[in-house]
Parts: structure tokens; C-alpha cells; sequence
């Protein structure tokens, strides 16, 4: 089996564990030689011949879909999101995309919390005023007793709640499918999408971008906001329109921005980056020991399945394939 590995830090170094077990199956493993995500023409050259695909956050297009080669049989995603890969492109040749759920739940949810906390109490801000010389007095304020809206209550949403309440916050959560048996347990408070706008002291955003999600945090939903709200973005960069949370930012609609996911990345230059009240991180969500072997593992381990004929839980194209 020839299987390509484009993710940049699924290596023998970094996920030990899952490499060996790729060895063990693969008779040859094409590496990504640019340590970064791979082009369109640089895909298409690299799956020639390849039966198995461990995928980082290239873009995976309807064009390099048609050009892969019959033998390609499926692509595993090395992570959660999969809005990069044309899943009905590939359903229609019968390719299995696959994805890594709930392994960097907790993560992720870390971060999504230190990033409220470091809005919240300016951290950062006083971080940087001290090392150049100052003793800044600022102000921030508590998540004791705040409203928390979480949209989006999956793996990493529900982890978020768990935290919230370690905070004596109160929990509202939206989502489509939310596990109500799971909210009743946990105190979470089922709402509506506009209660969550309307209500919430902070606002966290939990959900997949999709057509429908794509900048669902814009100048309207912000209008709808309470003052001072804190959003924090550690999902998609896709699910907000970053001029809208910029002026909002500006104007002091939005008393802070945590985000760990751009539109554009790496974005190169942001006008995120000259706000005091805003805290920004490099797509790192993922990036604990814990997360990135346990990623790694199951990502691993949905090809090997996919490639023996076996059951796998986490295909994320079901309905696109092939009849």
C-alpha cells in the first residue's frame, strides 16, 4: 500500500505511535517535502499512485478530486474540520473521507478558555506592558456569574460547558441536534440562536463551517449583541466576517475577540493585530502532545479500516458515495 502523509506534524518524531503503526501497513509512505500545506499541482503530482491519504489542511478541490488516480480509495483527515476537502467530488469517484472527532476535544477546549480568560483579564496586554518597562493598572473583568453562549454543542462545546461551570457561569448552549439529556445533566441552558446573541456575556464558537455557517457572525448578528460582549473564535475562521468583528471591536460593540482560526491563513498581515482588546493565536487549538498522538492514531487507524474492508465510525461522506 502507498499511502501520503501531507500533515506537518504527523512525522515519526512528533506521533510516534501512529507512524509505526503506518509502517507496519504501508509498503511506501510519501511524506509532504514542504512542510506546509500542499498546492493544487503539488497534490495532484504527489497522489500519483497513492491508495491511502493522511490529509493536513490542504486543499483538497473538485480539481485535484479529478485528477487522483483510480487506486486513491480514501483520504483521512489528521483532524476534525474537513470544509477543505470537496467531500461530494470525492464521494462521487468513491473515495471515503474520514475524520479524527473528539481526540482534541479537550484541547481545544483549553485554549477556547484561556483565550476568554486572557480577553477578560487583558493578559496579554499587561504581559507585554510589563516587559517594556511599564506597571499598567488595567481593568478587566470576571467570568464568575457571566453568561456563557456556546454555538455549536458538540465534543469541544460540551468540554467548553464543563469548564464554564467550574467558573459559576451560566451555560446557554444552540445547536441543531443538541443532546438534551446531556444539558439537563449538565445545567445548560437549551437556546435559541438569538437568545445566545442577546444574552450572552460571552460567546463561543463551536460549529463547522459550512454554506450556511459561513460568516454567521456579521454586522447584524453583532448589532443583535449585547454591548461588551467577548467573542471567541477557535473553530473556523470562516465563521465570521472579520471586517464586521473589526469595527465592532473598534467601536466597542464587542468588548474583546479571542481567535485562533482566520480566514486566510496564515493570514500574513491583520488588522486584528492592532487591537489591545484582542488576543490572537496561530491555529494551535490541536496542538497538545495529547491532541496531535491522539489525532494522529485515529487517523491511522480510519485508513487502515477503510483500506481492509472493515467498519469505520467516522466517515464524514456517507451521503455522497457512490451507490
Amino acid at each position: 500500500m502507498k499511502i501520503l502523509v501531507s500533515a506537518t506534524t504527523f512525522s515519526r518524531e512528533i506521533t510516534p505511535e501512529a507512524w509505526e503503526a503506518l509502517e507496519r501497513f504501508a509498503t511506501d509512505i510519501v511524506v509532504n517535502p514542504y512542510d506546509r500545506p500542499l498546492t493544487e499541482n503539488e497534490l495532484i503530482e504527489l497522489l500519483e499512485g497513492v491508495d491511502g491519504f493522511i490529509a493536513g489542511v490542504d486543499n483538497i478541490s473538485a480539481e485535484v478530486i479529478a485528477h487522483a488516480p483510480d487506486s486513491l480509495k480514501v483520504i483521512s483527515r489528521y483532524g476534525v474540520g474537513y470544509d477543505q476537502v470537496d467531500i461530494k467530488a470525492c464521494g462521487q469517484r468513491g473515495i471515503i473521507v474520514t475524520n479524527t472527532p473528539e481526540v482534541n476535544a479537550e484541547s481545544v477546549a483549553d485554549l477556547a478558555f484561556g483565550l476568554m480568560l486572557s480577553v477578560a483579564r487583558k493578559i496579554v496586554l499587561a504581559d507585554r506592558q510589563t516587559r517594556q518597562g511599564g506597571w499598567p493598572k488595567t481593568t478587566g473583568i470576571e467570568l464568575y456569574n457571566k453568561t456563557l453562549g456556546i454555538i455549536g454543542l458538540g465534543a469541544i462545546g460540551k468540554r467548553v460547558a464543563r469548564r464554564a461551570k467550574g467558573f459559576s457561569m451560566k451555560v446557554l448552549a444552540y445547536d441543531p441536534w443538541i443532546d438534551e439529556s446531556y444539558c439537563e445533566q449538565h445545567q445548560i441552558t437549551i437556546s435559541s440562536f438569538e437568545d445566545i446573541l442577546s444574552c450572552s456575556d460571552f460567546i463561543s464558537l463551536h460549529m463547522p463551517l459550512t454554506a450556511d455557517t459561513r460568516h454567521i457572525i456579521n454586522s447584524e448578528t453583532i448589532n443583535r449583541m449585547k454591548d461588551g460582549v467577548i467573542l471567541i473564535n477557535t473553530a473556523r475562521g470562516g465563521l465570521i466576517d472579520e471586517q464586521a468583528v473589526y469595527s465592532a471591536l473598534k467601536s466597542g460593540k464587542l468588548g474583546g475577540f479571542g481567535l485562533d482560526v482566520f480566514e486566510v491563513e496564515p493570514p500574513g498581515s491583520s488588522l486584528f493585530f492592532e487591537l489591545d482588546n484582542t488576543v490572537v493565536t496561530p491555529h494551535m487549538a490541536s496542538s497538545t502532545n495529547e491532541a496531535i498522538n491522539g489525532m494522529g492514531k485515529q487517523a491511522v487507524q480510519n485508513l487502515i479500516d477503510v483500506l481492509t474492508g472493515k467498519e469505520c465510525p467516522y466517515i464524514v461522506n456517507r451521503e455522497y458515495l457512490r451507490r
